[in-house]
């Protein structure tokens, strides 16, 4: 009923930039809040940056001033640019929302998209 489709990825040398995208549709009353969570080879995946649907935005401390996520609601896509990429940011990322469907309109519900991979050369 609610699909989150990601696009952007690939390989890139160290220093370069990518941008991710992530839209959404289906059965959809409202998006609270759209996140990206990248998980890389043997480690735990962790939330990159994330973004409300009043443009607040949150970072891990070790892609901010390098990474920017950006949202247009029109389109219910979500952006993550990410520049002066380093080979630690390579892992396959994952785009999450929390989003209210018509079908249950009271609360919102936690859907994936099924991810891409960034893979950064040193």
């Amino acid at each position: 009923q609610v699909q989150l489709v990601e696009s952007g990825g690939g390989l890139v040398q160290a220093g370069g930039s990518l941008r991710l995208s992530c839209a959404a549709s289906g059965s959809i009353f409202s998006i609270n809040t759209m996140g990206w969570y990248r998980q890389a080879p043997g480690k735990q995946r962790e939330l990159v940056a994330d973004i409300t649907s009043g443009g607040r935005t949150n970072y891990v401390d070790s892609v901010k001033g390098r990474f920017t996520i950006s949202g247009d609601n029109a389109k219910k896509t979500m952006y993550l640019q990410m520049n002066s990429l380093k080979p630690e940011d390579t892992a396959v990322y994952y785009c999450v929302a929390d989003i209210t469907t018509y079908r249950s309109p009271y609360y919102g519900e936690q859907f994936w998209g099924q991810g891409t991979q960034v893979t950064v050369s040193s």
